[in-house]
């Protein structure tokens, strides 16, 4: 690339890609059914362990070679170039999923609009508007759609310097003073207690096996690896970067941020008596949209606040997933970024639309039953590409590229003792637990303990 991030700017633009919209509801609804706070200890430590080990992985792939995911394996690699080098293409998991996640954030700005003017006043109605939004209104949902896949387009056609970063230096630290407002703005409220109480209260009677593996795939997924995302974005790294205080600080912000949405989503669950259990799109579009109607006035505000908020997390996830391939188009057939971005805005742009014609009654397919080709995607990359990709970052490192390049990179912020650490769990550990995330994946292994 001919820029490079500012050191606050690589920490901004990876928290930008970590924190997404599974903030809302996936990251608190764990928290919530698996024993609070001893759930988010049992997540600090398997991310410690297993996210914070691949994490680094990754950065050093990126970092000693400066190149795109596919070509910086196969520099890299000291033999079997052209093997190592497909593992570079499960960056094709992230054109995969920024088709079907820019379709989510569509939703959350028709939200958005829509409820500066009125909101469902109960679940009924709500449930009636969602399923017509997604069921009925295709060309609706083309034209949100179509405005979220030209600003996330426009964003990443700047570059790093000028559009990535710059972006995720203005929305990531506006996402925190919204949620701030929301936040004192809950505490007020008399739901607040059991909010805090659901999610930060300990209850390790509630930890089993199934905690401990919706554990490590939260760990594993929430800082955006298998995709090539950190590869791709450390390529750009600054010289004299604490590689361990950017990761750590990544790390609290996404905890940070996830901790506060859930505060907020669930104050309101609590306050007016709704099922605090229920996750997805459920609970942001159907029953946190018909608790906002309650408030009045305040509710609209309220609630255009809170999807102005997801719209924020959801896009810097978004543009953290072109730019791996958008990448390795311009390094490996010097193409221009306009050039680059076309290519790829062609294919994203083709699978948004039939994630929309799979999901409208008019038109609607399925796979397998009843999957949808959205539902097909998102398997897809959460199940398949991510662990796999995970996994060869893994192994790579910790077998194939030379010890002692990685002594030299980490040297300055890592004393023998931790690098010998991080080394022989990279090795040992971490493909293990991967795999069996991947297993739990396809075939839950609770069905089977």
């Amino acid at each position: 690339m001919n820029s490079k991030f500012s050191k606050i700017g690589f920490v901004l633009a990876v928290a930008g890609s970590a924190v997404g919209l599974g903030n809302a509801w996936k990251f608190p609804t764990l928290v919530g059914q698996n024993g609070g706070s001893a759930f988010i200890l049992l997540y600090l430590f398997l991310t410690l362990c297993v996210g914070f080990v691949v994490f680094l992985a990754e950065l050093s792939i990126g970092k000693l070679s400066e190149k795109d995911p596919v070509n910086a394996y196969k520099t890299l690699a000291p033999e079997g170039k052209k093997a190592w080098a497909l593992a570079g293409f499960t960056m094709l998991g992230a054109i995969l999923l920024v088709s079907f996640y820019s379709l989510v954030i569509a939703w959350i700005v028709k939200y958005a609009v829509f409820s500066a003017v009125t909101l469902p006043s109960d679940i009924q109605s709500s449930t009636s508007y969602f399923e017509e939004l997604v069921g009925n209104s295709p060309w609706l949902q083309l034209a949100c759609f179509t405005f979220v896949f030209l600003l996330v387009f426009y964003v990443v056609s700047k570059g790093v310097k000028n559009g990535i970063e710059r972006l995720n230096v203005w929305m990531m630290p506006s996402l925190f003073i919204l949620l701030v407002l929301m936040l004192f703005y809950a505490l007020s409220k008399g739901g607040s207690f059991q909010a805090f109480e659901f999610l930060l209260k300990p209850d390790f009677s509630k930890i089993s096996v199934a905690s401990i593996l919706d554990a490590l795939g939260l760990a594993f997924f929430s800082l955006s690896l298998g995709v090539g995302t950190i590869i791709t974005y450390s390529a750009s790294l600054p010289d004299r970067t604490n590689f361990i205080t950017s990761t750590l600080s990544i790390i609290f912000i996404n905890i940070l941020i996830g901790l506060m949405m859930g505060l907020i989503v669930f104050t309101f669950i609590f306050e007016f008596g709704a099922d605090p259990t229920q996750q997805g799109p459920g609970l942001i579009f159907i029953s946190l949209a018909t608790l906002f109607a309650k408030l009045g006035v305040v509710g609209n505000i309220l609630a255009v606040c809170f999807f102005v908020s997801l719209f924020f997390a959801g896009i810097t996830s978004a543009i953290s997933m072109i730019e791996p391939f958008a990448f390795y188009l311009i390094n490996t057939f010097k193409f221009s970024r306009l050039k680059a971005l076309v290519y790829i805005g062609v294919f994203v742009y083709i699978l948004g639309i039939l994630c929309i014609l799979s999901s409208n009654q008019a038109t609607a397919f399925t796979f397998f039953g009843n999957k949808s080709f959205f539902d097909v995607l998102d398997y897809l990359v959460q199940n398949i590409i991510m662990p796999i990709g995970g996994l060869c970052a893994a192994i790579f490192v910790g077998f194939v590229v030379k010890k002692e390049a990685l002594q030299i990179l980490f040297a300055p912020c890592m004393n023998s003792f931790f690098f010998e650490l991080w080394y022989f769990f990279l090795r040992f550990i971490v493909p293990f637990i991967i795999i069996l995330i991947a297993i739990n994946s396809i075939y839950p292994l609770k069905q089977l303990l």
